[in-house]
């Protein structure tokens, strides 16, 4: 069944650049180092127009499936976008859970007739996990690794691995080397502050003006997803509308925008806690002085009811300061 919410901001903007099936086998040629990458050709991927759902992690979910053929043999590609605080430990049931879905579904649409022959076959599903957590990535990676007693029934058990791309682990001149839309969609998406982010953008200038025109347009869309969330609502129209106007060639403008709008943010908060500063310490300081005539005037025999009309103090404080003056008598 589909899915009808992406309850995460990230998996939009994820979903959206490996939607865009250049930027997918970028994915796979980059960070997967296996010989079967190099049989895939962007023109023989099809983008499935359906996510699955099911009923225990309907919360959680957001994915993307893609068919090929390799030799003529189907596969299919499962990605699921994990972008939760903490690590998911029952991973490989959920991956098993949705690839039996996607056979289900195939089965259900397969006639009865090929179904039997004995020539048939499912097509061998490849899951994938993204994830941009803080904490390491500790779930098993292997599906036998959470059942017990796995070692003494390995031959007869159910078994695969899923392919993990965990953002956060990447080296940054590793993914600066790699030099691609994936490696600085990374780059962007690691634990920063915002000057660490406009330096890492500043960097990756390169990069974005030899994509392709339509990667960059995905790139941008994605880069508001990242940004946004991490400003003031009312400066972030002014972020989307500098992101909406710039253009491949004048990326590096764009960049400059982006560092100018965050700067003056800077300085304008920075400006308002020095003005917030002076007001408290001005404040600070008449009542300090109040305090001080208070005491003098106790010390020299007025009654509190004058000093509370003459000073402006409470009541209740100035019978603190007697009392204080009191003890200190006795």
């Amino acid at each position: 069944m589909p899915k009808e919410e992406i309850h995460h901001p990230h998996d939009v903007g994820y979903k959206h650049i490996f939607s865009h099936k250049q930027t997918f086998l970028e994915l796979l040629r980059s960070f997967v180092k296996k010989d079967w990458v190099n049989l895939i050709k962007e023109e023989d991927l099809i983008l499935v127009d359906k996510s699955y759902v099911l009923p225990d992690f309907e919360e959680e979910e957001s994915d993307i499936v893609y068919r090929i053929n390799i030799d003529g043999k189907e596969i299919i590609f499962y990605i699921l976008l994990e972008f939760q605080s903490k690590v998911d430990f029952q991973m490989p049931i959920r991956l098993l859970f949705y690839m039996v879905e996607i056979w289900r579904e195939l089965l259900k649409n397969t006639s009865k007739k090929t179904r039997r022959r004995k020539s048939f076959k499912l097509p061998a599903i490849i899951p994938i996990v993204l994830y941009n957590g803080k904490n390491n990535w500790t779930a098993a990676k292997s599906f036998k690794e959470i059942l017990n007693g796995y070692e003494l029934f390995e031959e007869n058990i159910l078994d695969f691995n899923y392919t993990l791309f965990d953002i956060n682990r990447y080296e940054e001149e590793e993914l600066y080397t790699i030099a691609n839309l994936v490696s600085a969609v990374f780059l962007l998406d690691q634990e920063m502050d915002e000057k660490k982010l406009i330096r890492r953008l500043r960097r990756s200038i390169s990069i974005l003006k030899k994509i392709s025109p339509e990667q960059f347009s995905v790139f941008k869309q994605w880069l508001k997803k990242i940004i946004k969330p991490r400003l003031d609502e009312k400066l972030q129209s002014e972020i989307e509308k500098i992101l909406d106007k710039s253009n491949q060639e004048e990326v590096d403008f764009m960049v400059y925008n982006l560092e100018k709008t965050l700067d003056n943010i800077e300085k304008k908060g920075i400006k308002q806690g020095i003005s917030k500063g002076i007001e408290q310490g001005i404040i600070q300081g008449e009542n300090n002085k109040s305090l001080t005539v208070a005491r003098n005037m106790l010390i020299k025999g007025f009654n509190v009811e004058d000093i509370v009309d003459i000073v402006g103090l409470s009541r209740p404080k100035i019978l603190k300061i007697k009392k204080e003056i009191d003890d200190m008598k006795n």
